[in-house]
């Protein structure tokens, strides 16, 4: 079994702060870190890898005059089913202006109303808003955000970026060289992808900003490292996570057998797109939602869809905006308009085929508004987290914006508190005496695989308790059998990824067991009503 030795550790850099993801949240963090301190950025694969690069939409704020923080709070909250925290909806929402700011600093470019750069801020709208209020770089927000901030902390004297690291799990007390049962979290240990050498990463604060688990499901559109691993490592180490069963569905996922998880944007409905069923050829959105039809919030979209395609038996259904002029569609939508050209599809003459994937994770581990844990030591922001923010439902392009807000939040409070976080004491190496290299590596895709196909049949978009418990019988099994891989042989990042799916997946289930209403992304059909009172599903480690 891989358990930390009492051996002198390895010589490992030292940090002040550790921040485990170089995404949006991770790198925001490091950014208003690092004037003060040293900061040490582990990232899985390439810094790039990560679900920011792959965000398309854009980023929410009141910038229009018509338009009020009250109203984009409403909108969060109607999304979020109440699910939501007020106090937490109305920390984000009114720093969002500041986040676009700070983001123009830094170069991200931003689409406006004049020519090259000139004018106002060009807002668009999504699903579940009231007003214009997206700002956007085309469609492609994400890879641009993502490029302004490794642009800045690889100038910034104080970051360390160390990318191709896979993190295992936290450093707590318990692994102290003088054991502590403290719950103080000190670090990381993490794989080194190229040697395949376990280091020991030690700070005194760290920050996960690790991403969802969307890799969970068969069909998603989330990056192929997106497992979990900052949610079930928080939860090994003994954090509560709190409302995991808020999978969102995006309604509009391209259907094409070669082309995995390419996302139709929620702005090319904002535009005026409309949701056909190619079997009768009409616009079916009309059955499900007449007021609000395509802007309707996600999980209505979404379930709608789900319910064409099993009523009529089809693969996909149909998202046309050709009726705009040809010139408007590839001005807004440039990417996905070459991407679809070389797939022999001209949405600017024809509709795009479409099904719902999964996309985004709305659960995740429990923080306060500094993106404190319950963890000593340990803060969290962006996707692997629950602030408070989504409820059960993420209102469109809140995400990126709560990784803005978070990263800087949880910076200020380690700054804040400096004085308090004591050096790191010693802690002890990784353990690999007892292990062997794997020589049944399809072990390892074979269950990667049944997890995802059970988790899109029996968990998705509409669920029953026996599918759940279905679920949840195959969960046990494995559990038994991954942990006994995990004992035997040397890790590797497919190993460690699989671990985490499989307790991310538990922690979906348990969550989705324990919620006897539909809300939100939770419809069941055992349990079609909404409670009176709404409740966040908490779990305890």
């Amino acid at each position: 079994m891989e358990t930390p030795s009492r051996a002198a550790p390895p010589a490992t850099p030292a940090f002040d702060v550790l921040v485990i993801g170089s995404g949006a949240a991770g790198l925001t963090a490091a950014l208003a870190l690092a004037d003060k301190v040293k900061v040490g950025v582990l990232a899985k694969g390439g810094l790039a890898t990560g679900s920011t690069a792959w965000a398309q939409g854009g980023i929410a704020a009141v910038l229009d005059a018509g338009d009020t923080f009250e109203q984009h709070v409403h909108d969060t909250m109607v999304a979020g089913a109440g699910l939501n925290r007020r106090e937490t909806v109305e920390f984000v929402i009114e720093r969002a202006p500041h986040a676009i700011d700070r983001l123009i600093e830094l170069g991200v470019p931003f689409n406006t109303d004049g020519p090259e750069g000139t004018g106002a801020l060009h807002l668009t709208r999504e699903g579940g808003h009231s007003h214009r209020r997206i700002v956007h770089v085309a469609d492609a927000t994400g890879w641009a955000v993502q490029q302004a901030l490794l642009k800045a902390a690889e100038a910034h004297p104080n970051i360390t970026l160390l990318p191709g690291r896979s993190c295992i799990d936290l450093i707590t007390g318990r692994h102290e060289m003088r054991y502590s049962g403290s719950g103080r979290v000190w670090g990381v240990y993490a794989l080194d992808e190229e040697s395949g050498h376990v280091e020991a990463f030690t700070a005194r604060a760290t920050v996960l900003a690790t991403g969802g688990a969307g890799r969970v499901y068969q069909f998603s559109t989330a990056p192929r490292g997106a497992t979990g691993d900052g949610i079930a490592m928080a939860w090994r180490a003994g954090a509560r996570v709190s409302n995991m069963e808020m999978m969102q569905f995006h309604p509009t996922c391209l259907y094409n057998l070669e082309v995995k998880n390419f996302l139709i944007t929620e702005a090319v409905r904002g535009e005026g797109g409309h949701l056909i069923n190619p079997r009768t050829g009409k616009r079916f959105m009309t059955f499900y939602d007449p007021e609000r039809l395509e802007l309707a919030p996600r999980d209505v979209v979404a379930r709608a869809i789900d319910s064409e395609i099993k009523r009529f038996g089809l693969d996909y259904v149909h998202l046309d905006i050709s009726h705009q002029p040809a010139e408007f569609v590839k001005e807004h939508f440039p990417n996905i308009h070459e991407k679809l050209m070389g797939l022999g599809i001209d949405m600017t003459r024809e509709p795009i085929p479409v099904v719902p994937a999964q996309h985004y994770t709305c659960g995740g581990v429990l923080i306060d508004l500094a993106g404190r844990t319950d963890l000593p030591g340990l803060y969290a922001a962006g996707e692997c987290t629950e602030s408070g923010l989504h409820g059960a439902n993420r209102l469109a392009s809140n995400s990126l914006l709560e990784c803005f807000v978070f990263g800087e939040a949880a910076a200020a409070d380690i700054l804040a508190n400096w004085d308090s976080f004591t050096p790191p004491p010693p802690v002890r190496s990784w353990d690999e005496s007892r292990v062997t290299d794997s020589d049944e590596e399809v072990v390892i895709k074979q269950n990667w695989t049944e997890i995802r196909r059970f988790m899109w049949n029996y968990v998705g978009i509409v669920r029953t308790t026996k599918r759940l418990e279905r679920a949840h019988h195959r969960i046990q099994m494995l559990n038994g059998e991954i942990e006994e891989y995990y004992r035997h042989f040397r890790v590797s990042t497919d190993l460690i990824e699989l671990r985490n799916l499989l307790q991310s997946a538990e922690l979906i289930v348990s969550s989705a067991l324990r919620r006897h209403e539909s809300r939100g992304l939770h419809y069941t059909l055992d349990y079609p009503g909404i409670d009176a009172e709404p409740m966040d599903t908490v779990l305890v480690p």
